[in-house]
């Protein structure tokens, strides 16, 4: 048995977007586990409990990976977090228009480089670019968790767009 209870906090169904009487939302739960954990991972990756990159720094990586991806309304969502969280404007906007090498600030341009690798290039994802963080001052448990966000982010993007495309040739049909 599946619930169909609306999940306001559910980041996938806010971005596709799905209603609680679309029938992409009930499908997604007939897997109740995967959407519970998607959004648990979600959960997890900005938590503030991260140590080594900040929640602004994880957010402005998600901004930039979903711009990178062209999945746009997950860019928004992202972007809406950091203007709630109160980033800096100059940033998240230059970061949301794609340059990805904000002024006066190595370590995010090193990290936001690295995140442009792993999208677009991951084979460029290898020991020297993961020596490029670590001079950049992460730590190597931020590494870690830097590159399991970029690895969620793929994942949640796949899911978004793939849900996009199932809505719109429903829509067609």
């Amino acid at each position: 048995m599946t619930s169909s209870a609306p999940t306001p906090d559910d980041v996938i169904d806010q971005a596709v977007p799905l209603a609680p009487d679309h029938p992409l939302y009930a499908l997604r739960r007939e897997r109740p586990k995967v959407v519970a954990s998607t959004q648990g991972s979600y959960e997890g990756m900005f938590s503030p409990a991260v140590q080594g990159i900040s929640v602004t720094e994880r957010l402005l990586v998600a901004l930039h990976a979903c711009r990178l991806s062209k999945a746009d309304s997950l860019a928004a969502h992202y972007r809406s977090r950091l203007v709630a969280d109160g980033a800096d404007a100059a940033l998240v906007d230059a970061v949301a228009s794609g340059n990805a090498t904000p002024p006066a600030d190595a370590r995010l341009q090193t990290i936001l480089g690295f995140t442009a690798k792993l999208i677009d290039r991951p084979i460029e994802g290898d020991r020297a670019a993961i020596d490029a963080l670590l001079r950049a001052g992460l730590s190597t448990p931020a590494v870690v968790a830097l590159g399991q966000l970029i690895a969620f982010l793929s994942y949640q993007i796949r899911v978004v767009v793939g849900l996009q495309a199932m809505a719109e040739a429903g829509a067609a049909a």
